[in-house]
């Protein structure tokens, strides 16, 4: 069954390693969150979906860092949505999937506060590498790529295996 295929336990390690970094990239791009995560130091989150456990510590710079599993979480934040298509098609349309809130109310808050107001600015960090005008035409392209994917994530049907009349077989 596919739905109980489990990665390895250090692809996982591997792959929260790296989101720890791009959140941490993120947020030193904005002072005012960092400033706002410097109150909350110490202070440990833990995400759910299905089977998969995210768990960080809020750190005296006002970053995060990865935290041990077996650490008891001042909020736990667990995605109530448990189809990964259904979920994708909610975070395309720039919505927040459904989650069930267990802990720390004012945590809660802030971690919502950062959701709403911390955006990464990848044209930026792009820019530093191809240039800026390159970059503007890599990201406008990326842009209208996106657009056509959440218009074609938004149309019914279009879930795999639906009958949408764009899937591709031989007859």
């Amino acid at each position: 069954m596919a739905s109980r295929i489990q990665p390895p336990a250090w692809l996982i390690d591997e792959g929260q390693q790296r989101v720890v970094l791009l959140i941490n990239h993120v947020l030193m791009q904005e002072p005012a969150a960092c400033e706002r995560l410097r109150r909350v130091a110490g202070q440990r989150v833990e995400l759910r979906w299905r089977q998969f456990n995210f768990c960080v510590v809020f750190t005296p710079a006002g970053l995060i860092d990865k935290a041990e599993a077996f650490q008891k979480p001042h909020l736990v934040l667990e995605v109530a949505e448990p189809s990964p298509w259904a979920l994708a098609q909610t975070v395309a349309s720039g919505q927040k999937p459904p989650i069930h809130i267990e802990g720390d109310v004012q945590l809660a808050a802030e971690i919502n506060w950062l959701i709403d107001h911390v955006r990464w600015d990848l044209e930026e960090d792009l820019s530093r590498v191809i240039g800026d005008a390159r970059a503007h035409v890599v990201m406008g392209v990326a842009r209208q790529v996106a657009q056509a994917l959440r218009q074609w994530m938004a149309r019914p049907g279009a879930a795999p295996g639906g009958r949408n009349g764009s899937q591709v077989g031989f007859p």
